[in-house]
């Protein structure tokens, strides 16, 4: 069985899409953080950070280049905007698949705890 991002990514779980190239797939998360929060996530599966090896630096180049295409979608850009990643339990992760809040929209602050 796939992940629900997997599942997102093959189309059968419908999603808000806001960028997506060869690489990588962004869409707007579902229960936002912030007035623009946007997910991305790679095509392929990757569990988490501690998955990556010396072959994931394009997939990793294209996510945060990608970020920046999102902020410049959302209009967030100039305004500036956070990126996220947990990583593991107990750092918030709750799917298993590599994935990178963007969050702008709004001033952030430094409050960390909610993403």
């Amino acid at each position: 069985m796939d992940c629900i991002f997997c599942s997102i990514i093959k189309g059968e779980i419908p999603s808000s899409k806001v960028y997506e190239n060869d690489t990588v797939f962004a869409f707007d998360d579902i229960n936002p953080k912030a007035p623009v929060h946007v997910l991305i996530i790679p095509k392929k599966h990757i569990p988490d950070i501690n998955s990556l090896d010396i072959n994931s630096s394009k997939v990793l180049g294209d996510i945060f280049l990608a970020a920046a295409r999102v902020a410049e979608i959302k209009g967030i850009k100039e305004s500036g905007y956070r990126v996220v990643v947990n990583n593991g339990p107990d750092a918030g992760q709750e799917v298993f698949h590599l994935h990178i809040h963007v969050l702008g929209g709004t001033h952030l602050g430094l409050k960390m705890d909610e993403f």
